[in-house]
C-alpha cells in the first residue's frame, strides 16, 4: 500500500514522504496512530502545498535569524566593575550582565545563546560567542573596565 507519512517514523521515513509498505502495517499501525494516510491525488496536492508553506516559513525564519546575527556580529559591550588597590576586580562579569546589556541595546537574544566558559574576573577584552538557530554563530567583545 502507498502511504504518506504525516510524522517522522523511525526506520521508515520522514514527514511527507511517500512510501510503499505492507497493507497490514499501514492499516493496523501507521494509519490508526495518525502517522500516515493512504495516498490519493487530493492528499498529494495538499501535501505539496503544505511542503511549500513549510519551506517558505523555514526560509523566513532563517532570513530573520541571519539579520539578527549580522546586526550583533562584532558588537562591543563595556561593563565597568569595582577594582581593588592591586587592580583585581571585585565580583565578576556574568552572562546575566551581558544579556541585560544586549537587551538594552535592542537585540533579541536569549541568555542561553551567550556562550563562554566562566565569568570574567579581571579587567580586559574578552571575545564571546553567541549561537543562533541554523548553526549560525557570531562573536562579540566584552570590555571589562574600572568603574569610576
Amino acid at each position: 500500500m502507498r502511504i504518506i507519512l504525516l510524522k517522522d517514523v523511525q526506520k521508515l521515513g520522514k514527514k511527507y514522504e511517500v512510501k510503499e509498505v505492507a497493507d497490514g502495517f499501514a492499516r493496523n499501525f501507521l494509519i490508526p496512530k495518525g502517522l500516515a494516510k493512504k495516498v490519493t491525488s487530493k492528499i498529494l496536492e495538499s501535501l505539496e502545498r503544505k511542503k511549500e508553506m513549510e519551506l517558505k516559513k523555514i526560509e523566513d525564519i532563517l532570513k530573520e535569524t541571519q539579520q539578527e546575527a549580522s546586526a550583533v556580529d562584532g558588537y562591543e559591550i563595556t561593563i565597568p566593575v569595582k577594582v581593588g588597590d592591586r587592580g583585581q576586580a571585585f565580583g565578576s562579569v556574568t552572562k546575566k550582565q551581558i544579556f541585560e546589556k544586549l537587551k538594552k541595546a535592542g537585540f533579541k537574544i536569549k541568555e542561553s545563546q551567550i556562550k563562554f566558559k566562566k565569568p570574567f574576573q579581571e579587567l580586559g577584552e574578552y571575545p564571546i560567542k553567541i549561537e543562533f538557530n541554523h548553526n549560525l554563530e557570531v562573536e562579540i567583545r566584552v570590555i571589562v573596565t574600572e568603574k569610576k
